[in-house]
């Protein structure tokens, strides 16, 4: 249908696709995140303090969680109750999660954003730098368009797409009135996804401040900041009317900032989103003092950052790294996202975490990548336009004093020592995937955090705090639900599979397998649902705190602590756009585990700092997996 995409006069699509349905259409009849029962919660934080205690420790634990059930943990629960029915328009997590990622004065980069790398295009030429940073810039500008129209296809989760992903229901739903709309998708067993976190993908940044940071948003900015060598460039691609630059343009601009040899800055402002955000904030103060703020204002506004690498990516590991930090001088932390796009034209983003999840983000990678390989604005046969790059590009100038150049040195040296300490491996499983493990009915997702449990006891001797995040876009305003990985199920498994393999046949085996399959589906259906524990307990406890009530002793036990420290931090997100995810431990003596389960086969990418070795754990998931593996394909296994 090309002729029903939108065309301007320069002849370029403006929009990625017109949808019939409004995209904002579902959102104002999205059903309430749900505050769980107290009983229900105390009963879930028991269940996931259980494997990680001791029977003294446990009881212990329970006798003061049954305390606050009965006295001030019903109370806090009652006013949060009150506090939640009397805004409606939002979800009780909101306010509390913003504050908790904008309060955290840790730096961003290596604790809070994370990364997914694309696919490379299939077509091997379209991988130039050049041609690829311009398609994806032009596809990026059209997702902006279609989002801000009204025109994208809103975000739904299709339990039985033929019937719901259909032509004839979108012609249905959109006479539906958007205050009921919602039931109108139910009925076909699909579920609309919050979509409130979108506007934030543009012209936005995280403002450093002294306790809080801010996010800030200028939906008028039309120019685009490109980062190459440590120096910033902007250039409209917007003209006065919101219509896109030709892409021939935006191409010959990009390839002007790509032949053009200015030296490195011997300051790299870069730097400086990457430090502790109170020291940042008094560095961004000096830095507008000292006239510097029209340049900021620029960078802050951009529709977003594109960051050009002038070196091709070498393997998994290096690509891993470049994604997750790359060398702190050709990134801006603090923008909602940067395009990173190499010498060889591996593509990837780096999201700051604080304005949104995982999942819009996804949706746009995926638009993106679809629009630039699918319907890409130039080929390589394209020429640029022949315009004048240097009038149209500004190469933005700094001006430093001398606090700022010890502040940008400073910064240096603490991003260099991070970054020194971070490990990153990789480990591909092929001798199986989500196809059999279905075809054995057990649950991929169960499979592959069984593996992470049976893992770490292989090598530690014991089960630590786990988390995995699910996210509950079902609901409006929702964000994160944890589910909790480590069960007295897995414990039970990983012991039989490390310790005591001869004492069991198969068949013993593989019903521990199912037992843990069960439970875990279980746990991510209640967390999908917003009947997880740990926002409720949170936000019990910011409720608090707030009102200045001295912490219960609930949370004060060390055990929830201990249960807060994650050891273990997974995620996972399968998509065709994507090659590979991942973010740094959340704790120093922590992993982070990214993980993909396809069709035939598991990749697995695990950050970690000196205290573990990242290296051994990935050697004891690849060996977990396998014996999972073969366990359910009826093979007797050895130690």
């Amino acid at each position: 249908a090309g002729w029903r995409r939108g065309y301007s006069s320069a002849g370029a699509a403006e929009y990625l696709h017109r949808s019939i349905v409004p995209t904002m259409h579902y959102q104002k009849s999205l059903p309430r995140l749900p505050v769980p029962k107290l009983e229900d919660t105390i009963t879930r934080y028991l269940n996931a303090q259980k494997p990680l205690l001791n029977d003294d420790q446990f009881r212990k634990t329970e006798e003061l969680a049954h305390h606050f059930e009965k006295g001030i943990g019903r109370e806090l629960h009652e006013q949060l109750v009150a506090q939640d029915n009397q805004n409606k328009h939002t979800s009780y997590i909101t306010g509390p999660w913003f504050d908790m990622y904008l309060k955290a004065r840790e730096p961003v980069v290596l604790n809070f954003n994370a990364f997914m790398s694309f696919n490379p295009d299939p077509k091997s030429e379209y991988n130039d730098q050049l041609i690829r940073a311009t398609n994806m810039t032009v596809s990026a500008i059209r997702f902006m368009k279609t989002f801000r129209a009204g025109l994208l296809e809103p975000e739904v989760f299709h339990l039985n797409p033929e019937k719901s992903d259909t032509e004839i229901f979108k012609k249905i739903i959109r006479f539906v009135p958007s205050s009921l709309s919602w039931f109108g998708a139910y009925m076909v067993n699909a579920y609309p996804l919050d979509m409130s976190q979108y506007f934030r993908l543009f012209n936005s940044t995280r403002l450093p401040k002294l306790n809080r940071d801010e996010l800030y948003t200028d939906e008028k900015a039309k120019h685009l900041l490109v980062q190459r060598n440590g120096n910033f460039y902007v250039f409209d691609v917007l003209d006065r009317d919101g219509n896109m630059l030709k892409p021939s343009e935006i191409q010959a601009h990009l390839k002007y900032i790509l032949s053009d040899n200015s030296p490195a800055p011997a300051f790299p402002l870069g730097y400086l989103s990457s430090e502790n955000r109170d020291t940042w904030a008094l560095l961004r103060k000096n830095l507008l003092d000292n006239g510097n703020e029209e340049a900021l204002q620029k960078v802050d506004s951009a529709l977003f950052c594109l960051s050009l690498d002038d070196f091709p990516i070498k393997d998994f590991v290096h690509l891993s790294h470049t994604m997750l930090h790359g060398d702190g001088a050709n990134r801006w932390y603090d923008k909602s996202f940067n395009l990173i796009i190499t010498k060889d034209g591996t593509a990837g983003i780096n999201f700051e975490h604080s304005w949104g999840d995982g999942v819009a983000v996804l949706r746009f990678q995926n638009e993106v990548f679809k629009d630039s390989t699918k319907a890409p604005a130039i080929s390589p046969q394209s020429q640029p336009a022949s315009v004048d790059s240097s009038r149209a590009v500004q190469k933005l100038d700094f001006k430093l004093n001398d606090a700022l150049k010890a502040g940008i040195t400073k910064a240096k040296q603490k991003f260099d020592a991070s970054v020194e300490a971070l490990s990153l491996n990789l480990i591909q499983f092929h001798e199986g995937g989500k196809e059999l493990l279905k075809k054995k009915k057990v649950s991929p997702d169960a499979v592959a955090q069984l593996a992470f449990q049976m893992a770490f006891f292989r090598q530690y001797n014991q089960t630590v705090a786990t988390y995995e995040s699910c996210s509950t876009a079902a609901f409006k305003h929702g964000r994160t639900e944890t589910i909790r990985p480590a069960s007295i199920h897995t414990k039970k498994c990983s012991e039989a599979f490390v310790r005591e393999l001869s004492k069991h046949s198969t068949e013993e085996l593989q019903k521990l397998i199912v037992e843990c399959s069960k439970y875990h589906g279980r746990l991510t259906k209640e967390a999908a649902m917003g009947q997880g524990f740990d926002r409720h307990l949170f936000g019990l406890r910011y409720l608090a705190l707030s009102k200045g009530i001295a912490l219960p002793d609930f949370y004060q036990d060390q055990a929830y602590a201990r249960l807060n420290h994650n050891i273990i931090s997974t995620s996972t997100l399968v998509s065709p756009a994507v090659q590979l995810g991942g973010f740094g431990p959340v704790v120093s003596d922590g992993f982070g585990v990214g993980y993909q389960v396809h069709d035939d086969w598991i990749g697995c990418n695990v950050s970690s700092y000196p205290t573990r070795n990242g290296k051994e754990y990935l050697q004891c998931i690849y060996k977990s997996l396998e014996d999972i593996f073969n366990v359910l394909k009826g093979k007797k296994i050895g130690s």
